[in-house]
């Protein structure tokens, strides 16, 4: 992995692993070290690596997040890695537990370092340990640090036979190796199959959302008013945040919104929507601090292609992501919603 994609796959994990707790502190991390701590399946991510992909699953079990999964599939070879080779006895898949926030606590350590030690403008070449050559494992590839970094991620054992994703950095121009191994619960292949995004129905209302108007400020804010916020969407292309409470009402309108017809119930069946077909409407009640939590990446993510709010009525609220280019993978959050009656959501 170089820099960028370090960057790029920290970005990523970073809103996913708040959805839910890690299994160890953060000082005790610093401290002690992830070798100490073991996965117990309480609340982890499970990863799945293959020749062509990695996939991460999430179920959200903080208290903002909890009943929110998320959902994310990532193009390895010619995408989030450099070089990617993977064997297994399982047709070469790998399927593991691992705690997100020390992995995105080890990758924010490598990019720091990574930063600071680029910015010193070395070309020496330095010899990178640990690290997969392909003729001789124990042999140490060779990497310029005239401008850059490489990082190699792979599952290894430590500390007696502890199974760990393991980091190791070579950032260029530094002398300083960086070495990371995050303890991990090595699944069956077919244990996956538990762990697939939420099968849902096609929705009423789908709607691009727009780059230069985030939800996530608005939404912040009128958390902090109610605990619930009423979204009513149009494939006219026009969304409304509400909140009703005992004195006041608050209404955040979106309009000219891009509509997406393809994969809705509109289109079900081979329908034909046209221009003057009456525009599909669907009404969420939805938890704002879920909601919140679910917008997390429009602080951070920069390489964001388009992003789809898929509203299902009284069902659930998708809100699926595409990075740029398409080709890297995309990321898909499931929201529950609160069920509303025919009257509740004509008011």
């Amino acid at each position: 992995m170089a820099l960028e994609q370090v960057q790029l796959l920290s970005s990523l994990i970073a809103p996913i692993a708040k959805l839910a707790p890690s299994s160890s502190a953060s000082a005790d991390y610093a401290t002690t070290g992830p070798m100490s701590q073991h996965i117990g399946g309480n609340g982890g991510t499970v990863m799945r690596l293959d020749k062509t992909h990695m996939r991460i699953s999430t179920r959200g079990t903080a208290a903002d997040g909890d009943g929110i999964a998320c959902y994310a599939e990532l193009a390895t070879a010619n995408g989030i890695f450099l070089e990617h080779r993977i064997e297994s006895a399982s047709e070469n898949i790998i399927v593991f537990e691992i705690d997100l926030a020390q992995l995105r606590l080890a990758l924010q350590s490598v990019f720091t370092d990574g930063k600071f030690s680029s910015s010193r403008g070395s070309s020496t070449t330095q010899p990178l340990y640990n690290s997969m050559d392909p003729g001789n494992s124990s042999t140490p590839a060779m990497v310029s640090s005239r401008s850059s970094s490489v990082i190699v991620i792979k599952l290894a054992k430590r500390n007696g036979g502890l199974p760990c994703l393991c980091l190791d950095a070579c950032t260029g121009g530094s002398s300083v190796e960086v070495h990371h191994a995050i303890p991990v619960r090595i699944m069956r292949a077919a244990e996956m199959q538990y762990h697939l995004p939420p099968r849902i129905e096609l929705p009423e209302v789908q709607l691009e959302l727009p780059p230069d108007r985030p939800l996530r400020p608005v939404v912040e804010r009128l958390r902090t008013i109610s605990p619930h916020i009423l979204m009513e969407g149009s494939m006219a292309g026009e969304l409304t945040l509400r909140i009703d409470g005992d004195g006041a009402s608050i209404r955040t309108f979106y309009s000219k919104l891009v509509p997406r017809f393809e994969d809705t119930k509109a289109t079900e069946n081979g329908k034909v929507v046209t221009e003057h077909s009456d525009p599909a409407k669907c009404t969420l009640k939805v938890d704002s601090k879920k909601l919140f939590a679910a917008l997390q990446w429009q602080a951070t993510m920069r390489v964001v292609g388009t992003a789809l709010l898929c509203m299902v009525e009284n069902e659930m609220l998708a809100i699926h992501v595409d990075l740029n280019p398409q080709s890297i993978g995309f990321f898909t959050y499931y929201i529950p919603v609160h069920f509303l009656s025919e009257d509740q959501m004509e008011l």
